[in-house]
């Protein structure tokens, strides 16, 4: 049969029987499809495909007793599809037949075979040969789906003849056996399967399969002996509404509730406990069927993951108040600082003013430690001797810990170099001894320990493989109640009296160490003190990190006058900022907005020495404004001021940008000035 292609039209799989076997024929050629379809179509349904990737998506939906594949097609051919085909679980035993007109030569034969097919047919294909081949695996197939349908039959039959005959099935050699196996498994799962009367007051089951003990502390005889022993023993929480649920399931005849339940050892573990009424042998109501689960690891990863959402949350909502925050105290500073270099004051009028910036100072602070938690504070990471670390920081904490507080360094010596910002992580190690000193009011030993660890694939906090230097603060204090653990790294909750903590302490240590690209880990017991665990990563091989230079390492005495252009959205700290600039002897023209700066600077691009831009501006971005402004100017010298952005942002900033972040002096400025402008 010699049809060419432009005369042959595309075949496609007719609706056919779905219980009759089907075969793939795939070949490029769309003559040799129809010849091959004219032959066979009277044995089975043909599905045809034009090239590899078509028939494997054939394969993803359909069964075949057998493959007819063309060795040599364009793209992929033969024997790539061969090897697929082998490789996937669900068509590797679909038998394969290689359709060749070429290399009948032994090696492409073995290469073949080895690729999976179970047979060549050469071309031209005699039509009785390949009937022949494909009616023995169309008939294996049909025997195949034959067995199955018998195989499927009798396993009906024997669940109906299982069903009719549970008295036999209950016979003792045949329930022993089936008791063993099912204890097997289910002893080595935190689950217990149970019957329980349906009209039992108190509740406590029947019969118990499962290591009842393991999960709860109680064997099922101590139960018997205490029938109350269950209810009593429900978290006062969870009381009412299991005790509900239990009424309710009379009606329903099933249930499904989760609860705390007290376990010999005290603690509280959550159970998943399911059942269902099984009729009596007469079709009344007979007896409840009900699984126990011990779900408490799947509620404490809900927890973990419950927990990470909120912080997250929290942190963009104070990232955001910390910029606002910050444009604020930037005005109050800055006009604090004009009002002692301009004006004359009385002893009085400095101690007020002295007062007003340190309240200034203080929201500052507040400030910083709001973006520490929500990971936004520029970090500088360095290499950290941990055994110099501890001997500053013993010095300092000597005269704030009290008599009745002895602190003690255990490994620092042994331990790696942590790579983190060492003045957040000595302010971090403060918060975490200052609040152990507060947990012992009668005194006690808070004990700073260090350990390295080699972290894998999958760590529970979060931490990506690699070494981790493990910073340990623990007490022997009071301890923290399970239900407040949970809460005590959100920022602005405490636990102690009014007006004896803000509530960020632990918060900022979070902060940092996630930052940091570590982790904090906090276990407590009431009564026996809490541990907090600061993972930071170890120092990676090679790294050298030089000294930065003092923030005035490139002030000079004086500075020559400027011509300023200054763009701040925020009126006060634009009108604040170009008094300062005025103090300091400069020129300065201020506008409100990029676009408008960008239109003066079209008008004469010469006119300024210096251009100084907020970051976060409502139209146009200060590092937008200073990529168009570079376009007009190329050489212009320019200084970005934040409140707040996020730091990656602000690293896509040119090189020669300095970057003053608010709240800022007059000194600070004039710094800033002197390094980009000098």
């Amino acid at each position: 049969m010699d049809l060419s292609p432009s005369e042959t039209p595309r075949l496609t799989r007719p609706d056919t029987d779905p219980d009759r076997a089907r075969v793939l024929v795939v070949d490029d050629d769309e003559r040799n499809l129809l010849a091959i379809r004219t032959v066979l179509e009277d044995v089975a349904d043909i599905v045809t495909a034009r090239s590899g990737e078509e028939a494997l998506r054939h394969l993803l939906k359909d069964e075949f007793a057998v493959i007819l594949l063309d060795v040599y097609m364009p793209g992929m051919d033969g024997y790539e599809v061969a090897h697929i085909i082998r490789g996937r679980e669900q068509s590797k035993r679909i038998p394969i037949v290689f359709l060749s007109a070429v290399n009948k030569e032994t090696e492409h034969l073995i290469r073949g075979y080895a690729m999976g097919a179970v047979d060549y047919v050469f071309k031209p294909v005699e039509p009785v040969v390949l009937r022949s081949k494909v009616a023995v695996f169309v008939d294996l197939y049909r025997m195949r789906g034959e067995i199955e349908r018998k195989a499927r039959e009798q396993e009906e039959l024997l669940e109906a003849n299982l069903k009719t005959t549970g008295e036999l099935i209950r016979a003792e050699q045949e329930l022993r056996v089936a008791e063993q196996r099912q204890a097997a498994i289910i002893n080595s799962l935190p689950i217990v399967l149970y019957l329980e009367p349906l009209d039992r007051r108190p509740r406590w089951p029947a019969f118990v399969s499962g290591d009842l003990a393991a999960i709860t502390g109680y064997s099922i005889e101590e139960i018997a002996a205490n029938p109350r022993l269950w209810e009593e023993r429900l978290h006062p929480e969870d009381r009412n509404h299991v005790l509900a649920a239990l009424a309710e399931r009379r009606t329903t005849g099933r249930q499904s509730i989760e609860y705390r339940w007290r376990t010999r050892d005290g603690s509280y573990r959550h159970f998943l406990d399911q059942a269902v009424l099984l009729p009596d042998d007469r079709g009344g109501a007979g007896e409840f069927a009900g699984t126990l689960l011990d779900v408490t690891e799947r509620k404490a990863l809900e927890t973990q993951l419950l927990q990470a959402h909120k912080m997250d949350a929290i942190g963009k909502l104070t990232g955001g108040i910390a910029h606002d925050f910050n444009n604020l105290l930037a005005a109050v500073l800055g006009g604090i600082g004009l009002i002692e270099r301009r004006i004359e004051l009385g002893e009085e009028q400095k101690k007020i003013l002295g007062m007003t910036r340190h309240a200034a100072e203080q929201g500052t602070e507040l400030v910083r430690r709001l973006l520490a938690f929500a990971r936004r504070q520029k970090l500088q990471p360095a290499p950290i001797v941990l055994a110099e670390l501890s001997r500053r920081l013993n010095e300092l904490l000597a005269h704030t810990l009290g008599g009745l507080v002895d602190i003690r360094w255990d490994g620092m010596a042994g331990g790696w170099n942590v790579f983190a910002d060492e003045t957040q992580l000595e302010l971090a190690l403060m918060n975490l001894v200052i609040n152990a000193r507060d947990a012992m009011p009668d005194g006690g030993t808070v004990t700073i320990s260090v350990a390295n660890h080699a972290i894998g694939e999958g760590s529970p906090l979060g931490l990506s493989a690699g070494d981790y230097v493990a910073l340990s603060v623990r007490d022997t204090g009071e301890g923290i109640a399970p239900d407040v653990l949970e809460q005590v790294m959100e920022p602005f909750f405490t636990t102690k009296p009014v007006g004896k903590g803000t509530g960020l302490g632990l918060s900022m240590v979070y902060g940092f160490a996630r930052q940091s690209g570590g982790a904090v880990e906090i276990g407590s017991e009431v009564g026996n003190g809490t541990i907090v665990t600061l993972w930071l990563p170890r120092v990676p091989g090679g790294v050298r990190i030089e000294a930065s230079a003092g923030e005035d390492g490139s002030l000079r005495d004086t500075q020559r006058p400027l011509h300023i252009l200054l763009v701040d959205d925020h009126e006060g700290v634009r009108a604040m900022t170009a008094a300062m600039l005025g103090e300091l002897g400069h020129q300065v023209e201020s506008v409100r907005d990029g676009n408008l700066a960008l239109r003066q600077m079209e008008a004469a691009d010469s006119r300024w020495d210096l251009l100084i831009t907020d970051y976060a501006m409502p139209t146009i971005s200060g590092s937008e404004l200073l990529r168009k402004a570079r376009a007009h100017a190329p050489d212009m010298p320019a200084l970005l001021i934040t409140g707040y952005a996020d730091p990656e942002t602000i690293g896509a900033r040119p090189e020669d940008v300095q970057v003053l972040v608010k709240p800022f002096t007059i000194e600070q400025l004039r710094a800033a000035i002197g390094r980009c402008a000098g």
